[in-house]
């Protein structure tokens, strides 16, 4: 999933109809101020980072004149957010609001249905608000199929206690909402607070949004303002780990290849999904071992798409071996695994004669997959031998190759 930072979905907000404070992005202090001066004090200033919560975290300043613009803008780019460097601040007109509420559209996962999670207690926790005050949340399913109606999204405020204007303006803001959502293949749309002004307006105070990776194709507009494979990054994207989410979109519906870089280590690690990825992984670190990053591969991916990620694992600096390890197998074919891998290793110039390579395989072919990793001179195990067994080796061999390195 990719993440959209508020100003672009600030911007696609108000490409549906629904107000948003008028606002301008700075890089510098100096453009902080500048920015200010021209929207009017006092103004807002926000981290551009793409997580929630900035409020609790300290990373939405008000500012009453340009000097405190600069400031703030200054203390907020000198900081990180959750992991996240802020390199960019929203300078934001301060409006004057009469009532903050909740809205979030996301996907429930169980229902495979959107939903819609309103309340007229906006700029909380929705989560803590649930636990403490379950009537003063409002959570509607929708169907996908013929999406939300005007008297659904009506049904909703007026069960919160809304009525008159504020309920009309508060539905259409919903109907709008929904279509952003549903149009733009969105994964998350939290409006937090949808306020209510004092001259009477519905207006977008604040958003958080988030688009589905794979639809990306469906969406060349938005192709400038998501982060592909960010929903999933407790903290920024790495270049490596960028190129890696570049190397798996390029064959969306074929196959999963992902890669979380580690900080040191020494070998690279490229296993299959699930329990059996989390326990090589395990096994490395308890045998003594250094992964130098995290990945998995899957789902029947073709060969360019393994390929890719292979290289990508090997191109980090300070790798001085690969462990290549499914479980049993029934969804990707081990020979495919084979081919992408000893490619990659071919390419990159890695012999496995001085490279240490320990792959173990069971499932689709493996037969075949033991035939291509051992004419290349890899050492290879299949279900003779366990995933741990073959974890020790790659450890083993890693360490007595870095042996011989320090007594030449």
């Amino acid at each position: 999933m990719g993440k959209i930072l508020e100003n672009f979905s600030k911007q696609l907000i108000a490409e549906y109809g629904v107000a948003v404070p008028k606002s301008a992005v700075a890089h510098t202090p100096e453009e902080a101020r500048e920015k200010g001066e021209k929207l009017g004090f006092p103004v807002v200033l926000k981290a551009l980072v793409p997580v929630g919560k900035r409020g609790k975290a300290g990373a939405i300043k008000f500012a009453q004149s340009g000097e405190e613009a600069e400031s703030l803008a200054r203390e907020l780019l000198s900081v990180t957010v959750r992991h996240f460097p802020v390199e960019k601040v929203l300078v934001e007109e301060k409006i004057a609001i009469a009532q903050e509420w909740y809205l979030s559209i996301t996907v429930d996962k169980g229902k495979q249905a959107p939903v819609i999670i309103a309340s007229l207690e906006g700029g909380v926790d929705v989560e803590e608000l649930s636990r403490e005050k379950p009537e003063k949340v409002c959570t509607r399913h929708v169907d996908p199929l013929f999406g939300l109606a005007e008297y659904e999204a009506k049904e909703i405020w007026a069960g919160l206690g809304l009525s008159g204007k504020p309920l009309t303006l508060a539905t259409q803001a919903l109907v709008r909402l929904y279509r952003v959502f549903s149009e733009k293949d969105a994964t998350l749309l939290e409006i937090n607070p949808l306020v209510l002004t004092e001259s009477g307006e519905v207006m977008a105070a604040a958003s958080v949004m988030s688009v589905d990776d794979s639809a990306m194709y469906r969406h060349p507009e938005l192709s400038n303002m998501v982060q592909l494979g960010s929903e999933r990054a407790w903290r920024p994207l790495t270049e490596l780990e960028k190129a890696m989410v570049e190397v798996n979109e390029a064959d969306p519906y074929r196959g999963t290849a992902r890669y979380t870089e580690m900080d040191d280590g020494n070998i690279g690690f490229l296993c299959g999904g699930g329990g059996g990825s989390l326990l090589s992984f395990d096994a490395i670190i308890s045998f003594g071992g250094k992964p130098a990053n995290y990945s998995e591969v899957g789902g029947n991916p073709p060969e360019r798409k393994v390929y890719g990620i292979t290289k990508g694992i090997l191109s980090k600096p300070g790798v001085k071996g690969l462990f290549v390890a499914h479980n049993i197998t029934n969804n990707t074919q081990v020979d495919i695994m084979a081919k992408g891998v000893v490619q990659a290793l071919k390419d990159l110039g890695k012999d496995p004669a001085t490279f240490p390579v320990v792959v173990r395989e069971a499932g689709v072919n493996d037969e075949a997959a033991r035939e291509i990793f051992t004419a290349a001179g890899i050492e290879y195990y299949g279900d003779d031998a366990t995933i741990t067994e073959a974890a020790k080796r790659i450890v083993e061999r890693v360490q007595a190759s870095e042996a011989g390195e320090g007594r030449n």
